[in-house]
């Protein structure tokens, strides 16, 4: 797997949406939606000239994963600009508005849904793709009244990762649900970790995404079905206690480690678990700095069940064509290949990005990775995020409100209630 490009981008980019809360529009805008649905996309080469935006991390490799798409296509030219994670989205932005945005763009399908809109993006063509083929979660995250506005390309979620040999050695199994996760902890500690869960300190946006998982464990929307703020409820008090237990138990400790230092601490035996994404995986033997590390010290495990059930959040890269793209054609061929198992399997072999095609996890490629498979168990059990633009502020919030019942400074029910009196006061922007 690669480094922390996937979490590191994310954790860049999630921040530079935040102030938008209305969809992008330009003067002079094609109007996708007065126009129609695209005509379907034939099998004839593609030519022309094609623009296509991407952030760096997996898109980095994509000139290697289109090389067969451009041999198959030789009057084609395709121009790629990848672009630092941290400019990301304020340039994607600032082009759309001026009316100069490229071809294709990709997105990130927890935080794309100021762009899902027909003055900004076109839907994608009947045909092109098989809906039904994506991890349900990560098609839907660009649907917005039963239009389609973006492809997926590649996916993650969280699941449990954890010390096997530390398992092993104290005699239990991963937790089921919620109420084994604390003894599962304490006997990870029994057997010699300093704690056993390493969990993100950051108290950003990204603990947010956490305790909107747990709610949802928990058995609540956040979001009612009127669109309106669904935040003060029992279920999230619940989910509030669930994440406060791992500190108040002991097994996780509010001072660390910190994002950059979960991986050391994990292969130290600072720690001996995470609730964290596949990328890290490929990390662990160049933090142990011993091949065959991994294989013989970690195991993974869907997450522990609430109350309705081991739900995780998907996440990952899509692709979109933009409104007032030149070569509509083209664009959507090569969006089309990008979304076909193969080429899925090829960006997984450059790059470990996780396939967003659920077929592409049979290829052997991937499905002999045994640490793999609870990822994909998760995935075919996760929720989007709410296609609402202000979502990324309220999960900011989240993640502060959580720190303060975690280190016992608020009460879960009083976080609750903030956190939905935050969310009001910021509203829904336009809803998705």
């Amino acid at each position: 797997m690669p480094n922390i490009s996937r979490r590191a981008a994310l954790r860049l980019t999630a921040g530079l949406a935040v102030g938008s809360a209305l969809p992008l529009t330009g003067c002079g805008r094609h109007d996708a939606a007065a126009a129609g649905t695209a005509k379907k996309v034939d099998a004839s080469p593609a030519t022309g000239t094609l623009n296509v935006w991407a952030a760096q991390g997996d898109a980095d490799v994509l000139g290697t994963v289109v090389k067969p798409f451009r041999s198959a296509n030789p009057d084609l030219v395709v121009k790629t600009t990848l672009i630092p994670n941290a400019e990301y989205y304020t340039k994607l932005q600032a082009a759309i508005a001026a009316g100069k945005g490229p071809d294709i763009a990709q997105f990130f399908p927890e935080s794309q849904a100021q762009f899902l809109n027909s003055s900004t993006l076109r839907p994608v063509p009947d045909g092109l793709v098989d809906p039904g083929s994506f991890f349900k979660s990560l098609w839907d995250a660009g649907v917005v009244g039963d239009v389609a506005y973006t492809v997926p390309w590649y996916a993650y979620t969280y699941a449990l990762v954890y010390r096997s040999d530390l398992a092993k050695k104290a005699g239990v199994e991963a937790p089921a649900t919620w109420a084994g996760m604390v003894p599962f902890l304490k006997a990870l500690q029994g057997a010699g970790a300093g704690h056993a869960l390493g969990a993100d300190i950051g108290w950003d946006i990204f603990n947010g995404q956490d305790v909107a998982m747990y709610a949802w464990q928990a058995g609540a929307p956040l979001v009612t079905s009127a669109g309106k703020w669904n935040l003060d409820t029992p279920q999230m008090v619940d989910a509030l206690k669930y994440n406060a237990s791992f500190f108040t138990s002991g097994t996780a400790d509010t001072s660390g480690p910190t994002f950059l230092d979960a991986q050391p601490y994990f292969v130290s035996g600072k720690t001996a678990s995470m609730i964290t994404g596949p990328w890290v995986i490929g990390q662990l033997d160049t933090a142990a700095k011993k091949s065959g590390w991994t294989a013989s010290h970690v195991a993974t495990a869907p997450l522990p069940a609430g109350a309705s059930g081991s739900v995780s959040f998907s996440a990952g890269g899509t692709w979109g064509v933009l409104a007032d793209s030149a070569n509509e054609d083209a664009a959507w061929k090569l969006v089309r290949y990008l979304a076909k198992p193969t080429t899925q399997v090829a960006q997984y072999k450059a790059y470990s990005s996780l396939p967003a095609v659920i077929s592409a996890w049979d290829d052997p490629a991937i499905k002999g990775q045994p640490l793999m498979a609870a990822f994909l168990t998760q995935l075919k059990n996760t929720r989007a995020f709410p296609q609402i633009s202000t979502w990324q502020q309220v999960a900011t919030r989240l993640g502060k409100e959580m720190e303060a019942v975690a280190k016992g400074k608020e009460s879960a029910a009083k976080a609750a209630a903030n956190i939905q009196a935050y969310a009001e006061s910021v509203g829904t922007g336009t809803k998705r």
